[in-house]
């Protein structure tokens, strides 16, 4: 027998903190970003935009992809394992179960003999991952476990207007399916009290870019990235212990992002670059979720806009080797109030390294990321139906390797 309908003020509480599991995980930039997409960039702290020179430009500034000849393929895996720690109030430690992930993304470029032409390809995930904490941690009717899987399809072309000056634009096609679960109906574990939602959307975006190469030492990118809205049709699930399946939606923005960088070169064999990256998280404020036969409730975030801080360099040696290092300095964009266990959003620093090789046919590269959240303690988060919160210490370390591989004829 189906359960009746909550009261709204219960109802709301439950979707307040269910939705807010899907749209998580433990990203290397702030919220849920992903901004690793290629091995050379990752280990030069992903200051790429004023450098952009191969495939993967059409993601970092698609504007760089004229620097480029012929056609060319590449693609990588970039593997990360995330050590994520919450210390309760009362001083229990927990860890994430979910600590190890693999992203894989795909780019193609062909220049155009007869004309200041490129066009690209690209297919990555610019968002997503997933966490889950035990059901004992103490903020189980806050959040326990949340997937979120985000792909995108992005044509580019790009124009070089007058040698040293290209601009570049391109349609997103993106594809996301979202999968949370919390407890519900008591903070005890294993009585089947869990609320699922499971739901997949599309969505339209774009991006542009510009790379203007002042002098043989000095360039300047700018890459941008349009908002988009993914509409989430799906259902939800109730067991307590009896399930209650039915259908459900809900309308969630991903945020606008800019990112301006500087390359120099003071001889040909260096390439120090600087970017500064904006992210609109702002957008994110109140989500509506609709369910029937219970009431829409609404989803109170009220997220920051936030900015990281990319610095690279590399050594180009003899016979096509190439050595890199870099640092991110990466700020946190969830307040204490609304704050998410999910999410788990702190200040963080990533150190980077790496090298590769370019070759006639063949080229391929190979990073190490290190990442660190000084611990963030957290106070006045909201107060689940049942008396949880998300306060507490939180701490994060991350190791990530990277290997891309390219092939241009």
């Amino acid at each position: 027998m189906p359960l009746p309908p909550l009261p709204r003020r219960s109802t709301q509480r439950l979707f307040t903190v269910g939705i807010a599991l899907g749209l998580a995980g433990p990203s290397l930039a702030t919220g849920f970003r992903l901004p690793d997409q290629d091995a050379f960039a990752t280990a030069r702290g992903e200051a790429f935009a004023a450098t952009a020179d191969n495939p993967s430009a059409i993601f970092y500034n698609p504007a760089g992809i004229t620097q480029l000849t012929g056609q060319q393929f590449r693609g990588g895996i970039y593997g990360i394992k995330t050590d994520t720690d919450y210390t309760a109030p009362g001083g229990q430690e927990f860890d994430n179960r979910h600590d190890l992930h693999v992203i894989p993304q795909l780019f193609y470029t062909v220049k155009l003999e007869s004309l200041p032409l490129a066009l690209g390809l690209g297919v990555y995930s610019p968002y997503g991952l997933s966490n889950e904490w035990p059901e004992d941690t103490g903020f189980r009717t806050v959040a326990t476990r949340g997937r979120l899987s985000y792909f995108t399809i992005n044509p580019v072309i790009a124009w070089e207007i007058t040698p040293g000056l290209s601009i570049a634009a391109g349609p997103s096609v993106n594809f996301a399916d979202l999968d949370l679960r919390q407890g519900f109906a008591t903070p005890l574990p294993g009585l089947g009290d869990v609320f699922s939602f499971e739901g997949q959307g599309w969505a339209a975006g774009y991006n542009a870019g510009v790379l203007w190469k002042l002098s043989p030492q000095v360039q300047l990118g700018v890459n941008y990235r349009s908002a988009t809205t993914v509409d989430f049709e799906g259902h939800s699930k109730l067991s307590a212990p009896v399930d209650l399946r039915t259908p459900a939606a809900a309308e969630w923005d991903f945020p606008q992002m800019v990112v301006a960088g500087i390359s120099f070169r003071p001889t040909p064999a260096w390439n120090l670059e600087f970017n500064v990256d904006w992210t609109g998280w702002d957008r994110l404020n109140t989500v509506v979720i609709h369910q029937a036969p219970l009431p829409d409730a609404g989803l109170v975030l009220n997220w920051e806009s936030s900015l990281y801080y990319e610095f690279g360099a590399t050594r180009y040696l003899a016979h096509g080797w190439t050595v890199s290092a870099g640092y991110i300095y990466n700020e946190n964009s969830v307040p204490d109030a609304t704050y998410n266990p999910i999410v788990a959003d702190l200040n963080r620093h990533f150190l980077s390294a790496g090298f590769g090789h370019r070759g006639a046919r063949f080229d391929f590269d190979f990073a190490y990321q290190f990442g660190y959240g000084p611990t963030r303690t957290v106070t006045g988060s909201t107060v689940s139906a049942f008396g949880q919160s998300a306060d507490g210490n939180y701490e994060f370390q991350s190791h990530a390797l990277f290997i891309t591989g390219g092939w241009h004829f």
